[in-house]
C-alpha cells in the first residue's frame, strides 16, 4: 500500500516543482514509510510523487514512479492487484513483454496499459486501487480508482493548477492552496457523518467515484469521465439475466467457491500477513476460509473492551481456538478508547465522524505490531443482508404503501411541525416517496434540532428503478454505492494507513459482488414462523461448515463505543463543552451559535441528537486543527 500525488503547473521551474512534490510525499509518510521518490517532466509541468509500503517485491524493482519498458507511460499506485500473475500470463502469451525487472504488480499492471490501454486493463484487473498514468507521446493525464472504492483518490485545481492525491492533506501542501471549506460539502457530513464522493471539504477538490477513470488533457483545465466498472449496472443484471437459478444449498456451494477464490487471491504477500477476527458473522468467515486454505497457523487479531456491553472478544477467542489460528487479543479501557479522540484530525484528515473509526484504528495498530497486511470481514452485511434496518424498513415501507398518498402527505406534514422528536421522525417516513427516500429517512433522521442551514434533503443522485428487485435488495445496493466506500471503506483505509497497514477486504472481490447480486432476497434474509428475521442466511451457512453453529448463535454487538455516556460526563463531555462553547465554526460563520445552543441542551436534558452533536465536535476539533487561526 502506498501513497501517490502530483500535480501539472505551467509556472514553477524544476527546483520549485522538486520541493512540491517533495513536501506533498511527506505528508503521506504513514502511508509509504519504506521510500519515497518523483517524477518530473519539466516541459508539460507534470510532476508524480509517490511514497511507498513495500508488499510485493521488496526490491527496488517495484519503485514507483515506475516507466514502461517502451518509455511511453509514467505511473503511480496505490493498491494491489490480486490477479497479477493472470495478467503477466496474458501479456507473454501476447508476446507484449519478454523480460521482466521485478516481479511487482506494478510493473505488471503497467505494462498491461501499456499494451492494452488503461480501460481494458481495470476491466481484467482484480484489486484495489488508486493510479495515476502519464502518457508522454499524447501529455494526457488519467486517474483511476478501484471498482468500489476501496482506495481513495482525491483531484481538482489549487490556484489553476491540476492536482492529485491520496490524502487531502497532501494536497493542503501545494503552494498558495488557498480553496474554500465547501459549505454544501459541510451539510453533508452534518447529516451523514462522512462527506460522500465526489464532494470534499473544498471547494475544487473532489473524490474520484469508484469505477471510474478521468482523463486530463494539456493544459489540464478540465477531465473527460468514463465508467470502466459500474456498480448499478452489475445490480441491474444481477437481478434480470444473471440472476441465481440454484436452490439454496447450491447457492452456499456456490458462495464459499467464490469466497475461498477471493481470499487465495489476497493471501499474495511478501510481508507478514493476518485478520481481524471480531467474533461476528463476516471475519469469522473470512478468517475461517483462510486458515483452511493456508499453510500455517494464522495471525488474528482481536481487542477487548472492558464495559462488557461491546465486548466479543471472549466469543472471537473461542473461535480462534476453534479454527487454530494464532490469536492475539487486547483488551482497552475506556480511557485507552477515549485517548484516540485527539488524533483524529491527524489519521482522517478530512471530517469524519463514525464513532467506530476509534476502535477500528486500536486494531489496525495492534495488528501492524505482528503484521503488514490484514484481512478484515467487511461488506458482508451490505453484501447478505446484515443490517436489521433492511428488513424493518421493507416491513414499514410495505405498511405505508398501502395508505393513500395524500392521506400520507396530511399526516406528515402535521407531525413535521410538531417539536416531539417522534413525531418528526414520524413525518419523514410518511413523506418519503420511495424505499431509498424512506431508509434514507429512518437511517439519517437528523430530525428538527439541526440549524436550518445544516438540514438536507433526501439522496443525492436518481432514484433506483427495478421492478424486480426486493425493497432490501434496493436498500443494499445504496449502501454499496454511498455509505460503504465513503464510510466503512474510508474508516478501514485511514484507520490502516495511520500505522502503516494495509486491509484488504476479500468480499467486495468482484466475483462474490456478481454473485450476492444475483441471489434472491429470501437466500439473505429469512424468516421463522415465529416472524423472527435473521440475516445473512447464505454467509452463515458457509460459516457453519467450519465454525459450530452454536458457538455463532448470538446476538450482534457491532463495533462501538461508549458515545452517550462519554458526551454526558467524564473527560469527553468536558472537552467537548469547553470547545464548543467557544466555537471557531461558529466564529468564522459555518455553524449556527443558537443552533448548536439548541443541539448542546436538548442533548444535555433528553440524551437526543448524540450522532449529530459527535459530528460538529469531530468537525471542531479538525477546523481547529486545520483552520483554526487564519
Amino acid at each position: 500500500m502506498c501513497g501517490i500525488a502530483g500535480f501539472a503547473d505551467s509556472h514553477m521551474n524544476i527546483e520549485e516543482r522538486r520541493d512540491t512534490v517533495t513536501a506533498m510525499n511527506e505528508r503521506m509518510l504513514n502511508r509509504g514509510p519504506d521510500a519515497g521518490d518523483y517524477y518530473i517532466d519539466n516541459d508539460r509541468g507534470v510532476t508524480f510523487g509517490h511514497r511507498r509500503l513495500s508488499i510485493r517485491d521488496l526490491s527496488d524493482a517495484g519503485t514507483q514512479p515506475m516507466i514502461s519498458a517502451d518509455g511511453r507511460y509514467v505511473m503511480v499506485y496505490n493498491g494491489e492487484i490480486y490477479n497479477a500473475e493472470k495478467l503477466k500470463t496474458m501479456l507473454e502469451d501476447d508476446r507484449h513483454v519478454i523480460k521482466w525487472r521485478g516481479s511487482s504488480d506494478t510493473e505488471i499492471l503497467l505494462e498491461a496499459i501499456a499494451a492494452y490501454g488503461i480501460h481494458r486493463t481495470l476491466r481484467l484487473s482484480k484489486g484495489m486501487f488508486g493510479i495515476a498514468v502519464y502518457d508522454r507521446d499524447t501529455g494526457d493525464v488519467s486517474i483511476a480508482r478501484d471498482r468500489v472504492g476501496e482506495k481513495p483518490l482525491y483531484y481538482g485545481h489549487v490556484r489553476g493548477d491540476f492536482i492529485f492525491a491520496s490524502d487531502i492533506d497532501a494536497i493542503r501542501a501545494y503552494p498558495g492552496f488557498d480553496n474554500e471549506i465547501d459549505k454544501d460539502a459541510l451539510k453533508l457530513y452534518l447529516r451523514y457523518s462522512f462527506i460522500p464522493a465526489p464532494y470534499s471539504i473544498y471547494r475544487g477538490i473532489y473524490k474520484l467515484k469508484p469505477g471510474s477513470i478521468m482523463t486530463f488533457k494539456y493544459p489540464y483545465d478540465k477531465g473527460l469521465e468514463s465508467v470502466y466498472y459500474d456498480l448499478h449496472a452489475e445490480y441491474s443484471y444481477g437481478k434480470t439475466d444473471g440472476r441465481f437459478k440454484g436452490e439454496f444449498a447450491d447457492a452456499v456451494d456456490e458462495l464459499e467457491h467464490a469466497l475461498k477464490g477471493a481470499v487465495r487471491g489476497q493471501l499474495l504477500s511478501d510481508v507478514p500477513l493476518g485478520a481481524f477476527l471480531s467474533g461476528g458473522i463476516d471475519s469469522s468467515t473470512v478468517v475461517a476460509i483462510m486458515q483452511s486454505v493456508a499453510d500455517a497457523p494464522v495471525k488474528t487479531f482481536t481487542i477487548g473492551f472492558e464495559q462488557k456491553e461491546y465486548d466479543e472478544s471472549e466469543a472471537a477467542g473461542a473461535i480462534a481456538k476453534h479454527l487454530g489460528t494464532e490469536h492475539t487479543c487486547l483488551t482497552i479501557s475506556e480511557d485507552e478508547l477515549m485517548d484516540v479522540i485527539p488524533k483524529l484530525s491527524d489519521i482522517f484528515t478530512e471530517p469524519f465522524a463514525d464513532s467506530s473509526q476509534i476502535p477500528t484504528y486500536l486494531v489496525s495498530r495492534l495488528a501492524r505490531s505482528r503484521v503488514t497486511v490484514s484481512l478484515s470481514g467487511d461488506a458482508g452485511d451490505e453484501l447478505f443482508a446484515g443490517y436489521n434496518t433492511y428488513y424493518k424498513v421493507a416491513d414499514l415501507y410495505n405498511r405505508l404503501r398501502g395508505f393513500p398518498l395524500a392521506a400520507r402527505n396530511f399526516a406528515g406534514n402535521i407531525s413535521r411541525k410538531s417539536s416531539n422528536n417522534d413525531l418528526y421522525r414520524t413525518a419523514n417516513c410518511l413523506l418519503a416517496k420511495d424505499i431509498a427516500n424512506l431508509h434514507e429517512a429512518v437511517c439519517y433522521d437528523m430530525t428538527n434540532m439541526a440549524p436550518e442551514h445544516i438540514k438536507q434533503g433526501m439522496l443525492l443522485g436518481g432514484e433506483i428503478e427495478n421492478g424486480m428487485a426486493a425493497p432490501e435488495d434496493e436498500m443494499m445496493l445504496r449502501d454499496l454505492l454511498r455509505y460503504h466506500p465513503d464510510d466503512i471503506l474510508v474508516k478501514v483505509d485511514r484507520a490502516g494507513m495511520a500505522v502503516s497497514l494495509e486491509n484488504r477486504v476479500p468480499m467486495l472481490d468482484a466475483d462474490v459482488i456478481k454473485l450476492a447480486f444475483s441471489l434472491p432476497v429470501e437466500y439473505k434474509l429469512y424468516r421463522d414462523s415465529g416472524g423472527r428475521v435473521t440475516g445473512k442466511r447464505v454467509l452463515r451457512e458457509v460459516l457453519y461448515r467450519y465454525v459450530p453453529r452454536e458457538l455463532m448463535d448470538r446476538p450482534k454487538k457491532g463495533f462501538s463505543v461508549p458515545l452517550a455516556k462519554w458526551l454526558k460526563a467524564g473527560r469527553i463531555h468536558d472537552m467537548a463543552w469547553d470547545i464548543l462553547s467557544e466555537s471557531m465554526l461558529v466564529r468564522d460563520g459555518y455553524i449556527d451559535k443558537k443552533g448548536l445552543e439548541g443541539i448542546m441542551s436538548r442533548f444535555a436534558a433528553k440524551g437526543e441528537n448524540k450522532s449529530l452533536l459527535w459530528n460538529v465536535i469531530v468537525l471542531e476539533q479538525w477546523y481547529r486543527k486545520y483552520h483554526g487561526n487564519i
